[in-house]
């Protein structure tokens, strides 16, 4: 064998072996793109599964992961950027309460538990550690399920008021919890410390509260509250709430606005409008004691929304549909307000960013404030 032949070989097995890398590079990416969105589905041919969308290439699907079978209802998402681990609350077709835990890095599902008596909103320590999970909304039970992240085993009861429903765990803590208590206690927000389990709460709220979304340095709260056209907003240092009405609102009562959400940089509010109205009103938070409506977004759908939440960076918002609907969520430009995209439908839905392979950081089903 020649020299100059041997070269050759050389030189076309390093084009190979390039050529190969690149390969795998560009597949990594598709796979795992820098921003995604983890959407769990909710229309009924593939509801549970988990859609995945390249957020900065228009929210292009990229691949749609299958689950666990027999959801019914998906209930509320949350993940760990510390173990790379994700976790869906559902309802089966039983009706008995689920969580499902999915390594993000693999697509597989680790364990899939019943959480008695029943599960809702869910959320996560930032630890990755411990999960806080209700006990849903229709049921009696009055306390929520702390619950081991990693085996999905009950390992406390935080006792405080019935018919618990959305969990949430804004930047700075401690744990905020609502509930549908037709006893006067669900006219209260709840406060949970991580560390001692002590329960605090504010107001009492007009009436029993519905979503809710707490600031960066959990200062200020707003909240859906029924029978209310528009919102109340809670100043968490002193205690005291003020109400902000939608004027020319939507005929009739108004039952329960469904969704709200704090723009990252804080600068504003957006409220999903009544199931049957497809309209998004935008509060001017620069002065969050005295919010102005701005603005009202119109839907495509020409329905109503049941949930909204936003990207951590503030480029994009979430408009999901009518809770089970077929209906995508609508993309909004969250800063020229425009609409720009529709993904699949869901409401139970997190951004996971990567950098070389790992996760770096990870968004929230809620819009809370990032500033």
């Amino acid at each position: 064998m020649t020299t100059k032949y041997v070269a050759a070989l050389l030189i076309l097995l390093g084009l190979f072996v390039i050529t190969a890398k690149s390969a795998r590079g560009t597949e990594e990416m598709q796979s795992n793109p820098p921003r995604s969105l983890y959407a769990v589905n909710e229309s009924s041919d593939d509801r549970g599964s988990i859609s995945v969308y390249d957020m900065d290439a228009g929210h292009r699907l990229i691949k749609t992961i299958q689950t666990v079978p027999g959801v019914s209802d998906v209930r509320g998402v949350a993940v760990s950027g510390a173990t790379g681990k994700l976790y869906v609350a559902y309802r089966n077709v039983s009706g008995t309460g689920m969580v499902y835990c999915l390594d993000v890095y693999n697509d597989s599902v680790v364990w899939n538990r019943a959480i008695d008596p029943g599960v809702d909103r869910l959320v996560i320590n930032p630890d990755g550690k411990l999960l806080y999970v209700p006990t849903w909304e229709g049921g009696s039970a009055d306390f929520i399920n702390v619950v081991d992240a990693n085996t999905g085993d009950t390992v406390r009861k935080v006792y405080f008021s019935n018919r618990s429903h959305d969990a949430q765990y804004p930047l700075s803590g401690p744990i905020f919890q609502e509930t549908k208590a037709e006893d006067g206690s669900g006219n209260y927000l709840y406060l949970i410390d991580p560390s001692s389990f002590a329960v605090s709460r504010i107001g009492p709220y007009l009436g029993i509260l519905g979503p809710y979304a707490v600031d960066s340095t959990s200062s200020y709260v707003v909240n859906n509250v029924r029978d209310l056209w528009g919102m109340q907003v809670a100043n968490l240092k002193t205690g005291e709430i003020i109400t902000a009405t939608v004027p020319n609102h939507p005929p009739g009562d108004a039952g329960l606005l469904h969704g709200i959400g704090w723009t990252p940089d804080q600068s504003e509010v957006w409220e999903n409008s009544s199931g049957s109205d497809p309209h998004v009103y935008v509060w001017d938070m620069r002065n969050p004691m005295a919010p102005v409506l701005k603005q009202t977004l119109t839907l495509r759908s020409g329905r109503g929304s049941h949930w909204l939440t936003f990207d951590i960076k503030g480029d994009f918002g979430y408009i999901a549909p009518v809770k089970n609907s077929a209906d995508g969520t609508e993309v909004f430009d969250a800063r020229t307000h425009t609409s720009v995209a529709e993904i699949g439908s869901s409401e139970d839905m997190v951004e996971i960013d990567f950098a070389d392979g790992k996760i770096s950081r990870v968004g929230d089903q809620y819009g809370i404030g990032r500033r």
